[in-house]
């Protein structure tokens, strides 16, 4: 099978990857922040998963890293692009439900709301989930080991190293009622874990 299928899949992937995410960092941008837990470790991390996000561009764009290349198969390619097409929805319900909310980084910005309802009502961590599986479809998508692996390796570090200084920020803001939220949700399963 042909690898321009991946890469057409991919590219499309990514493009509205940014056009749901590009609103939400206009606006988060426009709203002072109150407080900020961005350190060096949040710093590292992010560099990570952006430089893991531009790796499958640089794959289409150029024949780098062409050793690590293999056959593309049609079971991987459409197991691939549902778990794309899920990692996405996913992506967009969190946007929406969090609105204004919605951070890059760490920080709690003025007028910051717990968010409860929509696919948080499921969840705490949707945008991970969304991340997590999207990664996986990038996987089975892009016949290349290094780069097809490497979204799925930045977003495993993302959450391990993130998530619990994301709900002690959030137990720090909202206290008791994030506890509850805490004891009715999972992170990132329903019913699971």
């Amino acid at each position: 099978m042909n690898p321009w299928f991946a890469k057409g899949v991919i590219l499309l992937a990514s493009i509205v990857m940014i056009v749901i995410r590009a609103p939400y960092g206009h606006r988060s941008r426009t709203i002072p922040v109150v407080r900020s837990r961005k350190g060096a470790m949040e710093i590292v991390l992010l560099t990570i998963a952006w430089v893991a996000f531009f790796l499958p561009l640089i794959w289409i764009a150029t024949p780098s890293p062409v050793f690590a290349d293999y056959p593309l198969r049609p079971i991987p390619l459409f197991a691939g692009t549902l778990c794309l097409a899920i990692g996405l929805w996913l992506f967009h319900r969190s946007h929406t439900d969090l609105g204004a909310n919605w951070s890059i980084t760490l920080e709690v910005r003025e007028k910051h709301q717990l968010v409860t309802n929509g696919i948080y009502s499921r969840v705490r961590h949707p945008m991970y989930l969304a991340l997590l599986v999207y990664s996986a479809g990038q996987a089975l998508v892009l016949p290349n080991y290094v780069v097809g692996a490497s979204y799925g390796f930045a977003m495993v570090l993302l959450f391990a190293f993130r998530v619990r200084s994301e709900e002690q920020m959030m137990l720090g803001e909202f206290g008791k009622e994030y506890e509850a939220y805490m004891a009715r949700t999972k992170r990132l399963m329903p019913g699971v874990w």
